[in-house]
């Protein structure tokens, strides 16, 4: 089926319901694959500096294969992404309680998570629309949660991806997308990636990865266009999966930029959130291995419910939740 540049076939079926595979394809041949299991990313496909096209971001060739993943990969993360401590939260004075997937806490909303449901969908105007409803209560979460999250592709090859929802009763929401990239379509891994993030403070957390409510210097790790594996020699570390908080002075949305200096590849990553969580993959597994690819999550902060002077993640009734993140592919002129 096709709707201007948009085309879908059928894909699988899970717990009697249809899963299909998107398209969005531009002019130029670059495109975008997409999933309505987890509103996924599937592939992101684009020149390299001589023009060959790639695959910049991990994922499957087959529907099943997502149904085994358990490293959320290219997956939209709900109702609350990244962690959450002790697997509970209040709101009002209320206690609600979480289901605990990752020791004692609570990681991307558990197994109530949007990865692992099937959206419905439509198409408007070049635009890909998934649809999912998350009754009160779900994963210990209050309120009749509506969440849509829009992928679009522009002819210079900008993926656009926007989120909404709105609740019936006061609840925290905290959305982003799980893709993990590798500029280099796969065949090295991301340590001679240049990363460049416009922040020069993170979160200090806990072992376990939990904020501890302070925000720190980055010190050796701000990242201002050194490779991956540079950076994590200097910080004498085995992998990253630290927040950064973007600095409120900086000009414009533009958050970071990663680049390939082999295939010639850039992506520039502009945002309305707060922060990004890097993740480089440690965990991978399966049918990836450990820094195959590294995640640049566009988010709010970590266990922000439980942190007052974090930004706040509170959706009240009456309210929009209107976020969105742009990831534009380019050739580099040079290093960042």
């Amino acid at each position: 089926m096709i709707n201007n540049k948009i085309t879908y076939k059928h894909w699988g079926n899970h717990i009697g319901k249809d899963v299909f595979l998107f398209k969005i394809q531009n002019e130029n041949g670059a495109f975008v694959e997409l999933t309505n299991y987890g509103a996924t990313l599937v592939s992101i496909v684009v020149p390299d500096a001589s023009g060959k096209m790639g695959n910049v971001i991990l994922g499957f060739d087959s529907f099943e294969a997502y149904l085994e993943d358990r490293c959320y990969i290219g997956s939209t993360i709900g109702r609350f992404a990244n962690r959450l401590a002790n697997a509970r939260f209040a709101i009002d004075g209320k206690a609600f309680n979480l289901e605990k997937n990752d020791g004692e806490n609570t990681n991307h909303s558990g197994s109530h998570g949007f990865h692992a449901r099937i959206f419905d969908f439509s198409i408007q105007n070049d635009e890909l629309h998934f649809h999912l409803t998350s009754p009160d209560g779900e994963g210990g979460y209050p309120g009749n949660l509506s969440f849509d999250v829009t992928y679009s592709f522009t002819e210079d090859n900008q993926l656009q991806i926007h989120y909404t929802a709105e609740t019936d009763q006061k609840t925290f929401v905290n959305f982003t997308n799980h893709a993990y990239f590798n500029l280099n379509n796969g065949a090295s891994k991301i340590f001679d990636h240049q990363l460049k993030i416009a922040s020069k403070t993170v979160l200090d957390s806990s072992a376990d990865y939990i904020p501890t409510g302070q925000i720190i210097p980055a010190g050796p790790i701000t990242f201002n266009g050194q490779t991956i594996g540079d950076c994590l020699v200097e910080a004498k570390l085995k992998g990253f999966n630290t927040f950064y908080v973007f600095d409120p002075s900086r000009q414009g949305d533009t958050v970071a930029v990663l680049s390939h200096p082999g295939s010639g590849r850039r992506m520039e990553i502009s945002t309305s959130y707060p922060g990004l969580m890097l993740y480089t993959g440690d965990y991978l597994e399966h049918s990836y291995e450990p820094f195959d690819g590294l995640c640049l999550e566009c988010q709010f902060f970590p266990d922000s419910p439980n942190h007052t002077q974090f930004p706040s993640t509170i959706l009240e009734p009456g309210e929009q939740y209107k976020q969105y993140i742009h990831l534009k592919f380019d050739i580099q002129d040079q290093a960042i």
